[in-house]
């Protein structure tokens, strides 16, 4: 069977992190956490019951994120994939004609991360887990 690396999260900007999260909150009943200024104030949201990692207990479901919209930034959703090994996909993304954004930096307890930018100039990330497993 061939591998395929799944999408883990989602991210969306907003221009108030308040609004955004009492919007999806209300209408959807997401659950929102608002991390402070040493995370760059991200936000981020459960849209199912969670196991004690963190992760959706239902299958297929994936857990989110918003941030503040600024010009260094894609102002777009995006999502996130897993990898085994951020170097390698590095590589691949490169090979592919994509371009890498800054370095891969580490977020603590999740993982190593680091956005791109595919061929058709959608911003999105790749995230090698801390954790072993997905």
């Amino acid at each position: 069977m061939k591998k395929m690396d799944p999408v883990v999260h989602f991210e969306m900007p907003a221009e108030d992190r308040k609004r955004m999260a009492d919007f999806y909150t209300k209408v959807f009943g997401w659950e929102a956490q608002f991390l402070g200024e040493e995370m760059g104030n991200y936000v981020t949201v459960s849209t199912s019951e969670s196991d004690e990692t963190g992760r959706p207990k239902a299958p297929g479901s994936i857990n989110g994120g918003f941030y503040l919209k600024n010009d260094n930034l894609s102002n777009h959703p995006s999502f996130v994939i897993a990898v085994e090994d951020i170097k390698e996909s590095i590589r691949k993304v490169r090979e592919a004609n994509g371009k890498i954004i800054g370095e891969p930096s580490e977020i603590p307890g999740i993982g190593l991360y680091v956005s791109f930018i595919d061929t058709e100039g959608n911003t999105n990330s790749i995230l090698q887990p801390a954790m072993t497993g997905r």
